[in-house]
């Protein structure tokens, strides 16, 4: 099995995420953004976990199936919210029990259609899932950052101090999508500073629809600088220029990410390999990856529910 902070300690990590399917279309949709992303040879594969364990049963099994079928190892994403400790103890258990090394601990966030709070669980924060994950098994045990801050956090000194906290637990970080690369940087220099050198990956999301991307924005924290907001505003009523155009976008972010000596690249592939294909290309990591025509490829569209880092 694969540890995901062995393969960071070996070199730059370029991954994706997937989320479970819900219904039989986002069975097809997944399996043809499966097909198209192995040839990436990404480094893991993160499978989110519906709010308030919602996929629970689904998550757990493409994890499994992964972890036993794909070129890729997988990391399971397990949140909090609305669970009790025995819960979290039994998943963590059943993942340990099947060979799965790799999980990111998460406190949760509601759906994105919520207009409630899911009900608390017995662990109010992300870092106690991790100690939990920590005294069940040799997890290798990942995080969430958010370079410009979570939404529920008074201030961003005190978010960057609690991301210190679980990792000095943890053993590595994965961020929100964000626009501004200053806010990671920035988010990396603070952690040096309070004697946190753990791998902080960032994460990149190609604008591929206007409409979810500013939701999951507004969830998660993130800012949309105004000269990509104009920019993508611009053509909001031709989709394929939305598409090429948040293509190009991300492909600038993550140039300039790993001109800055980022640990490699997360992509939240939404389910489609698309955009994450071409970002690939026009960042020439096709070559690093020993893959070649990627840019060409077809992969369903359409979006799915997911949860986001906290």
């Amino acid at each position: 099995m694969t540890r995901i902070s062995d393969v960071l300690a070996a070199g730059r990590c370029f991954s994706v995420e997937l989320w479970p399917p819900r219904s039989t279309a986002a069975e097809e949709r997944l399996e043809v953004a499966l097909k198209d992303l192995w040839p990436l040879a990404p480094s893991f594969t993160s499978i989110t976990y519906g709010a308030g364990g919602s996929t629970r049963e689904r998550t757990h099994d493409l994890v499994i199936r992964l972890l036993r079928d794909s070129p890729a190892p997988p990391m399971a994403h397990l949140t909090c919210m609305a669970h009790t400790e025995a819960d979290l103890r039994s998943i963590l258990v059943r993942y340990r029990d099947e060979g799965v090394e790799n999980v990111l601990a998460l406190r949760g966030d509601p759906p994105l259609n919520a207009t409630e709070d899911l009900p608390e669980g017995d662990l109010e924060y992300a870092l106690e899932l991790v100690e939990l994950a920590k005294s069940v098994g040799n997890f290798c045990v990942a995080v969430a950052a958010h370079p410009e801050g979570h939404p529920r956090s008074p201030d961003i000194g005190t978010d960057r101090m609690h991301l210190a906290e679980k990792l000095r637990v943890a053993d590595f970080a994965i961020t929100q999508f964000f626009f501004r690369v200053e806010s990671y940087l920035d988010l990396v220099e603070a952690l040096r500073k309070m004697g946190v050198d753990k791998p902080v990956l960032p994460g990149i999301m190609p604008i591929t629809n206007v409409r979810t991307v500013s939701r999951m924005a507004e969830l998660s924290g993130t800012q949309v600088p105004s000269k990509i907001a104009e920019r993508i505003e611009a053509v909001a009523d031709r989709p394929q220029e939305v598409h090429r155009i948040g293509v190009e976008i991300a492909s600038e972010i993550g140039n300039r990410l790993l001109a800055e000596g980022a640990p490699g690249l997360h992509f939240y592939t939404m389910n489609s390999a698309l955009a994450t294909r071409e970002v690939y290309s026009n960042l020439g990591l096709d070559r690093l990856r020993g893959t070649d025509d990627i840019s060409t490829s077809r992969s369903a569209g359409g979006m799915s529910e997911g949860e986001t880092c906290k």
